[in-house]
């Protein structure tokens, strides 16, 4: 005789599954829920701040404003496809302010990197004393706004009112900080000394995360402090290293404010020096905005590639490691 399940307890048996399921597609709803919930204002902001303005500047670049009947007729705005970029990339001294900023990239990011890395190692080797004091006074110029610091350091650079250069003076030393040679170098001081010391303290805190065993280890193996920097606490950092280059470079395309200062008091600095400069002047002096949103989409794909490329760089470099 064959024994079968009683129907209420098969019935039962068949539920539990299909109910489990269901608790789990309940489950998941409400995570894709609260995830649409928390991600809105972000999603809001970027829209807002990039997606928007990035939009509006590439519609921008096909138009322009001509005035037909040999420029008699009323102005309108007329659709001109890629001629906007094709003038951006044609002209001289767009390129030229490429090439200007390409330059302060070479000079700048490797000397914010490398010091702001090296401030951070002494302070966390407990070398410098009064480290909280000394981390302070480091990070104190990147609270002054950055038209205050070009300011300071107009004061500093020109002669007849700058204390350096009379003191300079007196010892037969004659620099001209705005000359041709070394208006460049002066921009990229005046950059360093804003923004050294908050990428130090990315740093530091980094740093905060090491396990001290591993540092405990490389001693007893008998490394001294610079070895023990260098070998063991900075490849530990990597990752904060690649954040601050990274950001360093996407900073440092969009050169605009302490050039835009220091061309009053140097012929040095033209109104294109760097791109960014070049589409203030392209929308705000000659109101060419499909020039200008031209250059700032072209700027734009620039830092977009450089990123990605440092991206896949650094990810490369960390793969081979681990080999």
């Amino acid at each position: 005789m064959t024994m079968t399940a009683p129907p209420a307890r098969a019935a039962r048996t068949a539920a539990a599954p299909a109910a489990a399921r269901g608790a789990r597609a309940s489950a998941r709803r409400r995570e894709h829920v609260a995830c649409g919930v928390l991600m809105t204002p972000f999603l809001i902001l970027l829209a807002t701040v990039f997606l928007i303005p990035v939009g509006t500047a590439v519609w921008l670049s096909f138009f322009s404003d001509d005035q037909p009947g040999l420029g008699f007729g009323p102005e309108r705005t007329v659709f001109v496809g890629l001629r906007s970029y094709t003038a951006v990339l044609t002209d001289p001294t767009f390129l030229g302010s490429l090439g200007v900023v390409a330059l302060y990239c070479l000079i700048y990011i490797p000397l914010m990197v490398i010091g702001a890395l090296a401030l951070a190692l002494l302070l966390d080797s407990g070398v410098v004393r009064l480290r909280a004091w000394a981390q302070l006074s480091l990070f104190l110029p990147h609270a002054v706004p950055g038209i205050i610091a070009a300011l300071i350091w107009l004061y500093l650079y020109t002669p007849g009112l700058s204390p350096v250069v009379e003191l300079l003076a007196k010892g037969d030393i004659t620099i001209d900080f705005l000359g041709v040679h070394t208006v460049l170098p002066s921009i990229v001081n005046i950059a360093l000394w804003s923004n050294l010391g908050y990428n130090m303290v990315i740093f530091y805190a980094a740093l905060q995360a090491v396990p001290r065993e591993v540092i405990e280890a490389a001693v007893v193996d008998g490394a001294g402090p610079v070895r023990t920097a260098l070998q063991v606490k900075a490849p530990l950092v990597r990752s904060s290293i690649v954040m601050v280059a990274m950001f360093t470079l996407i900073w440092a395309l969009q050169l605009f404010t302490e050039p835009m200062l220091l061309s009053q008091s140097s012929p040095m600095i033209n109104s294109r020096f760097s791109p960014s400069m070049y589409i203030y002047d392209a929308a705000f002096t000659r109101n060419n905005y499909g020039l200008a949103a031209a250059a700032s989409v072209i700027l734009l794909l620039c830092t977009v590639a450089l990123s990605y490329g440092v991206t896949r760089w650094t990810s490369r470099s960390q793969k081979e490691a681990a080999r």
